[in-house]
């Protein structure tokens, strides 16, 4: 039986890496082991969507916390090497674009065990962004890069990219259709915020390229306070953090509330008129269940979401988020891009080929 070493540490790695877990520990020939750098280390980052996605406790929690990027890549270096040592994995999966993607990749790689890297071959193609570096490094020492997209696959193919690529579909949409049923039965969430479904704004804001810029903040604030209808606005630590260092003020309508759990946000996703966002699996989601979204950005990763006005890129331009997030509801519904919700199977089966 070959043991898969699964490495997690951050909020969005923890959804990717249910769906593979539980296929995983369906087989008779792969044994899925859990190692949390710890990157995110509170509850409402970390331990609830272990709990909200009945996923066991981690094998391994190596307690990194927060730090800057040097300090904490090196520290999560420093606690997976002797893990990989002691342990003898036969493969690694690594997810996403976080520094625990980062951390765990280069141990891998320098210790000789074979990587999968999942959702790989995503570009921004802004390499002063923290997360375009850690995917591309993921991306050139994996052995199995699992692409969620034609896109994807297409971007890994301009670098020279093309061995040990699978067209997986996208993990997140497993996670999604197994989580949103359960999300509207048991999330209060609606009820206990005294929201209106369909009358209200969902905003989320955590980048440092948003957070760490008092002007770029500033005037996402500003245009989340001119939309002049009710704002929820789940504050990420590090967004609480800079605007302590500011003179900006957050007022109605725009309501700040504490980090949300996975069913949770689906809920509040679910049931919003429009979702404004830096964040990239924020964007997916929302294209995913069918609900318009402005990215406070000026480039995204998943170019595909941008399909039929769906998604749309604002920056942090007050005038250009307004006006975004005033448009008309797209015609129609969302293209069917992200695969059918069976990446996870897909990605074992190569696991298992590699026997």
């Amino acid at each position: 039986m070959l043991q898969i070493f699964l490495i997690v540490g951050a909020r969005p790695n923890f959804m990717k890496m249910a769906p593979l877990y539980f296929a995983l520990a369906k087989t008779r020939s792969l044994r899925p082991t859990i190692v949390h750098t710890g990157q995110h280390y509170d509850t409402q980052l970390s331990g609830i969507f272990f709990d909200e996605l009945a996923l066991p406790r981690p094998d391994f929690h190596l307690d990194v916390g927060s730090g800057s990027h040097g300090v904490q890549t090196a520290q999560m270096l420093e606690r997976i090497e002797p893990i990989i040592v002691s342990e003898k994995p036969d493969r690694v999966v690594i997810y996403g674009d976080t520094n625990s993607t980062l951390a765990g990749a280069l141990a891998a790689a320098k210790l000789g065990v074979p990587i999968a890297h999942v959702e790989a071959g995503l570009r921004s193609y802004v390499r002063d962004m923290p997360e375009e570096v850690n995917r591309i490094v993921a991306d050139r020492l994996s052995t199995y890069l699992f692409a969620p997209t034609t896109t994807a696959v297409g971007n890994l193919a301009h670098e020279g990219i093309v061995a040990g690529v699978t067209l997986t579909g996208d993990i997140m949409y497993d996670a999604l259709l197994q989580h949103a049923p359960i999300a509207a039965e048991r999330s209060r969430i609606i009820h206990e915020l005294g929201l209106t479904p369909g009358g209200y704004v969902l905003a989320t804001v955590h980048r440092a390229a948003n957070t760490d810029d008092p002007a770029r903040l500033a005037d996402i604030i500003d245009a989340l306070q001119l939309l002049h209808e009710p704002v929820i606005l789940p504050m990420h630590p590090r967004t609480r953090a800079a605007l302590m260092g500011t003179d900006i003020e957050v007022e109605p309508p725009v309501r700040i509330i504490e980090p949300v759990g996975y069913l949770d946000m689906l809920a509040l996703e679910q049931a919003a008129r429009i979702v404004l966002t830096d964040s990239g699996g924020v964007q997916k989601e929302a294209y995913l269940l069918g609900v318009p979204c402005v990215t406070l950005r000026d480039e995204t990763e998943w170019t595909e979401t941008l399909e039929g006005g769906w998604n749309v890129l604002a920056g942090s331009d007050t005038e250009r988020i307004l006006a975004a997030a005033r448009r008309p509801r797209p015609g129609g519904a969302p293209a069917p891009v992200f695969g059918n919700g069976h990446a996870a199977e897909l990605m074992v089966e190569a696991l298992e080929r590699s026997e």
